[in-house]
């Protein structure tokens, strides 16, 4: 099965029910998606299939075929990405694991929406859930973000 991930393209030995996760994670070495509950409700495990933000471990990899994913690894190899900055900058992460599932709905809602509002973020990433309770840092930081883009 042919698949685009983070503008590489790959050829992966899977079956086509496989979650995309497994094949980020297992076949193609890409473990900043991170597996948290493989029910889709925490997001933990979210990339962008086309620019939209989905959960992995429930999507099959044969929904990606012929389409676009991006991973964490694929925002920026330096973390300068606008995002990565600001949750960089303001100290978002606590434990980490959550991270890059909030770090990619952070994206695909400032994509969609450059200058949000707190209830933007809060209704954009309330499918991501941060044990640790850095909500208030993880709003700042989605502000932050959109001012760093405006630059």
């Amino acid at each position: 099965m042919k698949l685009t991930v983070n503008g590489t393209a790959h050829e992966v030995d899977a079956p086509p029910d496989m979650p995309l996760l497994w094949v980020l994670r297992d076949l193609l070495g890409l473990t900043g998606t991170k597996f948290g509950c493989g029910l889709a409700q925490c997001g933990a495990c979210t990339v962008h299939l086309d620019g939209a933000p989905l959960r992995s471990c429930i999507t099959p990899v044969a929904a990606a075929a012929g389409k676009s994913v991006t991973t964490i690894e694929g925002l920026s190899a330096d973390g300068s990405h606008p995002v990565q900055r600001a949750w960089a900058e303001l100290d978002v992460v606590q434990c980490g694991y959550c991270q890059s599932g909030q770090i990619m709905s952070a994206v695909a809602l400032l994509a969609a929406k450059a200058r949000p509002s707190d209830a933007d973020i809060d209704a954009a990433l309330s499918g991501n859930i941060c044990r640790c309770g850095t909500y208030q840092r993880i709003r700042a930081a989605v502000h932050r973000a959109a001012e760093l883009s405006k630059t």
